[in-house]
């Protein structure tokens, strides 16, 4: 049984964020739940999906984002309530269903969790999606802590039933991947079966209709402020002259502040949760008791520019600082450190920061190696890299990479430095169009199999309509690899019991148009690389599927381990090819009485037997 059903009411479980959110769905009484995974996002939809096996919800991963919050929004419609998680990037693709799906509104519950990111720590950008809840008009709560994600979650839903409004809960990486102790609350019952009841000209948002859709949202945004002004997620805390406002992990690292530098009876606090709308009239009455206001927030002066405005409306003069020099950036997240600093400072009160720890190399007293992040040994993404690299080397053609968003977007580094361009999920084969035109160049595309599935489709289609010169390298393992090995589209690796029904890829391709294709298994070499050589040398649009499984999930699903690992011989001739073309991560160099020796380390082999077609002095070294 999941860990998500265990336990009874008031009992406390350590979970994380993620898990919480998770709970509180399912104490909401959740009846459907749709994601396309992407981090930190990813372990809403994975806990959900092991507790769907047992029939508690229908949960399904999605294609995209976009796809995802469209079957939760047609489950709200019958009645079900109804759950949509992504990362921040991922409404990007679900925005042009939100904007409009806050005019038709929702029947049963329905929570669009979105996961942002500050600091970029596994994504391409750093924005702030408070921003949409204000542009689509819907509301927002912002979670500080596993407890509060969990409550809000349960809130959000029946917050939506009330107002007949989507709700964004949103989140960031520190409450996403933070483990935190959750009261639990009961469990809902199971759902009863949904009904979808006609009503066309509420629903169907042709212009005369959407017109008054229009002025109904306007008004359910003014009856969401005043149940704002009632949230017990707004509190307001403490009497002194000095005003702080935060919200989200920002609030819990200002609390910390509070107490460490004793302020609580200097300090007046505005912890807000719920964060659109804002309540106008409880941020009024902190304004007109304090001298001065800073606010505590990540990324973007939501909060500030929000209490400037309502400062200046109500006649306020009471000045509110947030950012700007000897503040807070408008980059990365923050930490407790950065917080009690910048408190500090705006009180007037004398705080010294504890010394740092000294770094390890001198506790080891030796440099520590870099590791920077890479593809896996073994990986088949790699393999293909290489093929593709040695064929354009003897063709003696210069080649240019856009790529895409995924675990082969690491082809970045040094050795292979196989990607030139990137933007987002699926422009690799767009950007290659347009890169197709503009130069003389040899333009070779790479897309993952989950991002192929996801936003690959409209650009292969555009790339056959008009005709365009380039080749895109498919990288297939079967799995989306880099948020955890989640089951998409064209999945050939599944989680056991998983329901779907997996899209044949080369099928997809071909009744797209491509009449040029061409299928190998990237760790054959000499099979891959005379593919390679074909498909560069051609012209027009052409699909290179290079498929093999991520060794990582079939060794965790399938029990696949290496047979065999593989050393190099004493009379290598030291070449360094393996190193300066490959760069395998196995491989390592070592000197011993000055001696230079390229190595294989035995413990980090996956035994892909790759490495060994292209070298005689590599061979294997011991059954695994």
């Amino acid at each position: 049984m999941s860990e998500l059903l265990a336990g009874q009411p008031g009992e406390r479980r350590l979970f994380l964020g993620n898990e919480a959110i998770a709970r509180g769905a399912l104490e909401a009484g959740v009846a459907l739940a749709a994601c396309y995974p992407g981090t930190p996002s990813s372990e809403i939809g994975d806990r959900l999906y092991e507790v769907s096996r047992t029939g508690r919800l229908v949960f399904e991963y999605s294609a995209n984002e976009k796809v995802a919050l469209e079957v939760a929004a047609g489950a709200s419609a019958a009645g079900w309530r109804a759950l949509a998680s992504m990362k921040h990037v991922g409404v990007n693709v679900a925005a042009d269903a939100l904007m409009t799906l806050a005019y038709v509104g929702v029947k049963g519950g329905l929570v669009l969790v979105s996961a942002d990111d500050p600091s970029l720590f596994s994504s391409q950008n750093e924005q702030d999606n408070r921003l949409y809840a204000r542009f689509a008009g819907i509301p927002m709560l912002e979670p500080e802590s596993p407890q509060e994600a969990k409550e809000m979650t349960t809130a959000a839903f029946a917050l939506s039933e009330e107002l007949g409004l989507p709700v964004m809960l949103r989140t960031t990486t520190r409450v996403n991947h933070t483990r935190g102790v959750v009261s639990l609350g009961e469990l809902a019952p199971l759902p009863s079966p949904g009904r979808f009841v006609k009503d066309p000209f509420s629903l169907v948002m042709v212009p005369a209709v959407a017109r008054q859709a229009h002025a109904r949202l306007l008004a359910k945004q003014e009856k969401a402020r005043a149940l704002a002004e009632a949230s017990p997620f707004n509190r307001l805390t403490g009497e002194g002259p000095l005003g702080v406002v935060a919200s989200g992990v920002a609030a819990a690292y200002v609390a910390d502040a509070l107490l460490e530098l004793g302020l609580q009876d200097r300090v007046t606090f505005l912890k807000l949760g719920f964060t659109h709308p804002l309540p106008d009239d409880l941020i009024a009455r902190f304004l007109s008791r304090v001298e001065k206001v800073l606010v505590v927030e990540e990324l973007e002066p939501y909060l500030e520019d929000a209490l400037k405005a309502i400062a200046q409306t109500r006649g306020l003069t009471v000045p509110v600082r947030g950012k700007g020099p000897g503040l807070f950036s408008r980059l990365y997240e923050f930490h407790p450190a950065l917080v009690r600093r910048v408190l500090a400072d705006f009180c007037r009160v004398g705080w010294e920061a504890p010394a740092p720890l000294p770094p390890a190399a001198e506790l080891l007293g030796r440099p520590l190696p870099e590791r920077p992040p890479i593809l896996c040994p073994g990986c088949p993404h790699r393999a293909m890299y290489y093929a593709i690299k040695i064929a354009l080397r003897d063709l003696g053609v210069e080649g240019v990479f856009p790529t895409d968003i995924g675990c082969y977007t690491l082809g970045l580094l040094p050795p292979l430095s196989m990607a030139d361009y990137l933007i987002c999920m699926g422009s690799s084969i767009t950007t290659a169009c347009g890169l197709s035109r503009a130069g003389g160049q040899k333009v070779v595309a790479f897309i993952g199999d989950s991002t192929f599935f996801h936003a690959g489709l409209p650009g292969l289609v555009n790339a056959v309509h008009n005709r365009h010169d380039l080749l895109l390298v498919i990288l297939d393992n079967g799995t989306t690899a880099m948020t955890g090995h989640q089951p998409h589209p064209g999945v050939t690796l599944t989680p056991p019991d998983y329901p779907g029904q997996p899209v044949d890829l080369a099928a997809a391709v071909t009744g797209l148009g491509v009449t040029q294709l061409w299928r190998v298994n990237p760790l054959k070499y000499q099979d891959s690389l005379a593919a390679a050589k074909e498909a560069v040398a051609a012209q027009g649009v052409r699909v290179l599927l290079s498929q093999s499984p991520c060794p990582l999930y079939a060794a965790r699903l399938k029990g696949r381990r290496p047979t065999a690992r593989f050393q190099i011989t004493g009379d290598c001739g030291d070449c360094r090819h393996c190193l300066e073309y490959l760069g395998c991560p196995a491989m390592y160099v070592t000197e011993t009485e000055g001696r230079r020796q390229l190595l294989i380390d035995p413990d980090l082999c996956a035994g892909c037997a790759f490495c060994v077609q292209l070298c005689d002095h590599i061979r294997p070294a011991r059954t695994a």
